[in-house]
């Protein structure tokens, strides 16, 4: 079971010039494409005095999610080698947007390929990368006479308690790596009263 995966801590820039042309790069940590198209939209405006602003992002544990765009580059010779180098550091939750001020020199299709490939490296590599978990939600109800013997297993397995609520019926609002789940609700349900319910956090979203 795969539950974990590689993203930047942090936003990262970078700059590469080439024949005049200048590239710069920024990476930064995403969840959503909702972020991506706010991102986007800032450093187009920012940078409108730029010839392109390019760029490419992977979302989702799965690394499922994906978009490049050229943004006036020939077709492939921009996002495609920004991609190219998310993949080779198998990272995802992340976007880089590289920026050309064009120096008056064409680079042909193969500088061009290698100008955007080498900016998105260098922002990588002025990144923070972290491993992160995929955590799943673990809903528990009980009643309260068996809080002592539901809290034993919490105390033994270790999930973060994110909520809590003690009525006529308790329920505790529990997060915990993927892969320790099944071992988490094996040891609720051996519990005589006790429902598990959990809910997992996957990737739900569309691409820009």
């Amino acid at each position: 079971m795969t539950d974990s995966y590689l993203s930047i801590a942090k936003p990262s820039t970078a700059e590469y010039s080439e024949k005049r042309s200048k590239f710069l790069a920024f990476a930064f940590p995403v969840k959503t494409t909702e972020e991506v198209k706010a991102l986007v939209a800032q450093y187009e405006k920012e940078y409108y005095d730029a010839r392109h602003v390019c760029y490419a992002y992977m979302l989702g544990h799965e690394r499922l999610v994906f978009r490049t765009v050229d943004n006036g580059e020939p077709s492939g010779t921009a996002g495609k080698p920004i991609l190219g180098q998310i993949n080779s550091a198998n990272l995802t939750d992340i976007l880089i947007i590289v920026v050309r001020y064009f120096g008056g020199v064409k680079l042909g299709t193969s500088g061009l390929i290698q100008a955007y490939k080498t900016a998105a490296a260098e922002a990588i590599a002025q990144a923070e990368v972290q491993e992160y978990t995929v955590d799943d939600r673990v809903d528990v109800h009980f009643e309260y006479t068996l809080m002592n013997a539901v809290m034993r297993v919490v105390k033994e397995v270790g999930p973060d308690v994110l909520g809590q609520s003690y009525e006529n019926n308790c329920i505790l609002h529990l997060s915990l790596r993927r892969s320790l789940v099944p071992q988490l609700t094996e040891k609720l349900l051996l519990i005589r009263g006790v429902e598990v319910k959990v809910l997992e956090q996957d990737d739900k979203m569309e691409e820009v």
